[in-house]
Protein backbone atom coordinates (compact mmCIF):
# COMPACT_ATOMS: atom_id res chain seq x y z
CA UNK A 1 0.00 0.00 0.00
CA UNK A 2 1.10 3.30 -0.86
CA UNK A 3 -0.33 6.75 -0.16
CA UNK A 4 0.81 10.08 -1.65
CA UNK A 5 0.37 13.56 -0.55
CA UNK A 6 1.57 16.14 -2.69
CA UNK A 7 2.25 19.88 -2.13
CA UNK A 8 3.53 23.22 -3.54
CA UNK A 9 0.80 24.21 -5.75
CA UNK A 10 0.21 27.82 -5.91
CA UNK A 11 -0.14 30.86 -8.28
CA UNK A 12 2.65 32.22 -9.77
CA UNK A 13 3.45 34.68 -12.56
CA UNK A 14 4.33 33.62 -16.34
CA UNK A 15 7.97 33.14 -16.36
CA UNK A 16 8.00 32.00 -12.92
CA UNK A 17 9.07 28.98 -11.11
CA UNK A 18 7.38 25.92 -8.76
CA UNK A 19 8.70 23.19 -7.20
CA UNK A 20 5.91 20.41 -6.37
CA UNK A 21 6.78 17.69 -3.97
CA UNK A 22 5.37 14.30 -3.71
CA UNK A 23 5.74 12.81 -0.09
CA UNK A 24 5.06 8.84 -0.24
CA UNK A 25 4.42 6.56 3.09
CA UNK A 26 5.31 2.63 2.51
CA UNK A 27 8.00 0.12 2.76
CA UNK A 28 8.06 -0.38 -0.69
CA UNK A 29 8.06 2.83 -1.65
CA UNK A 30 11.05 2.68 -3.69
CA UNK A 31 9.54 -0.16 -5.80
CA UNK A 32 7.45 1.99 -8.02
CA UNK A 33 7.54 4.23 -10.57
CA UNK A 34 6.85 7.70 -9.45
CA UNK A 35 5.16 10.33 -12.15
CA UNK A 36 3.58 13.36 -12.24
CA UNK A 37 0.01 14.11 -14.34
CA UNK A 38 -1.76 16.63 -14.45
CA UNK A 39 -5.23 17.82 -15.53
CA UNK A 40 -6.79 21.71 -16.63
CA UNK A 41 -10.14 21.94 -16.26
CA UNK A 42 -12.32 20.84 -19.50
CA UNK A 43 -9.53 18.52 -20.21
CA UNK A 44 -8.25 15.07 -19.66
CA UNK A 45 -5.21 14.14 -17.51
CA UNK A 46 -2.35 14.00 -19.13
CA UNK A 47 1.19 12.77 -18.09
CA UNK A 48 3.80 15.13 -17.46
CA UNK A 49 7.20 13.13 -16.39
CA UNK A 50 7.95 9.69 -14.52
CA UNK A 51 11.11 8.66 -12.90
CA UNK A 52 12.15 4.69 -11.99
CA UNK A 53 12.08 3.60 -8.61
CA UNK A 54 15.88 3.99 -7.71
CA UNK A 55 15.99 7.36 -9.93
CA UNK A 56 18.18 6.21 -12.60
CA UNK A 57 15.96 7.11 -15.28
CA UNK A 58 13.43 9.39 -16.26
CA UNK A 59 10.98 10.42 -18.96
CA UNK A 60 9.20 14.01 -19.90
CA UNK A 61 6.17 14.97 -22.26
CA UNK A 62 7.29 17.16 -24.87
CA UNK A 63 5.74 20.06 -23.54
CA UNK A 64 7.89 19.51 -20.10
CA UNK A 65 11.28 19.10 -21.36
CA UNK A 66 13.64 21.74 -21.29
CA UNK A 67 11.61 23.40 -18.46
CA UNK A 68 10.54 21.10 -15.75
CA UNK A 69 12.82 18.82 -13.66
CA UNK A 70 11.69 15.04 -12.03
CA UNK A 71 13.82 13.78 -9.27
CA UNK A 72 13.09 12.05 -5.92
CA UNK A 73 15.14 11.53 -3.00
CA UNK A 74 15.01 7.81 -1.62
CA UNK A 75 15.63 8.50 1.79
CA UNK A 76 13.02 10.94 2.59
CA UNK A 77 10.43 9.37 0.46
CA UNK A 78 9.72 12.23 -1.59
CA UNK A 79 9.24 13.06 -5.48
CA UNK A 80 9.84 16.57 -6.66
CA UNK A 81 8.69 18.07 -9.58
CA UNK A 82 10.80 21.37 -10.73
CA UNK A 83 8.97 23.42 -13.08
CA UNK A 84 10.61 26.64 -14.38
CA UNK A 85 9.77 29.02 -17.03
CA UNK A 86 5.92 28.62 -16.60
CA UNK A 87 3.27 30.12 -18.77
CA UNK A 88 -0.55 29.77 -18.89
CA UNK A 89 -1.08 26.69 -20.26
CA UNK A 90 0.38 24.82 -17.02
CA UNK A 91 -2.49 25.85 -15.10
CA UNK A 92 -3.79 22.31 -13.74
CA UNK A 93 -3.83 20.50 -10.77
CA UNK A 94 -1.31 18.21 -11.15
CA UNK A 95 -0.81 14.92 -9.74
CA UNK A 96 1.66 12.52 -7.89
CA UNK A 97 1.07 8.90 -9.06
CA UNK A 98 2.61 5.73 -8.60
CA UNK A 99 3.10 2.18 -10.41
CA UNK A 100 4.71 -0.94 -10.88
CA UNK A 101 4.31 -1.68 -14.45
CA UNK A 102 2.79 -0.66 -17.97
CA UNK A 103 3.19 2.41 -20.32
CA UNK A 104 4.57 5.57 -18.14
CA UNK A 105 3.07 7.54 -20.03
CA UNK A 106 -0.33 6.36 -19.74
CA UNK A 107 -2.47 6.82 -16.54
CA UNK A 108 -3.81 3.64 -16.13
CA UNK A 109 -0.31 2.30 -15.71
CA UNK A 110 -0.41 3.70 -12.21
CA UNK A 111 -2.14 2.50 -8.69
CA UNK A 112 -1.88 5.11 -6.51
CA UNK A 113 -2.95 8.69 -6.72
CA UNK A 114 -2.17 11.69 -4.66
CA UNK A 115 -5.10 14.18 -4.05
CA UNK A 116 -3.44 17.01 -6.45
CA UNK A 117 -2.27 20.70 -6.18
CA UNK A 118 -3.27 23.24 -8.22
CA UNK A 119 -0.81 25.34 -9.84
CA UNK A 120 -1.88 28.43 -11.83
CA UNK A 121 -0.19 30.70 -14.04
CA UNK A 122 -1.23 34.12 -14.58
CA UNK A 123 -0.27 35.93 -17.57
Amino acid sequence: QVQLVESGGGLVHSGGSLRLICAGTGRTFTNYRMAWFRQAPGQEREFVAWITGLGVSTHYADSAKGRFTISRDIAKNTVDLQMNSLNTEDTAVYYCAAGLQGDGRRSRAYEYWGQGTQVTVSS
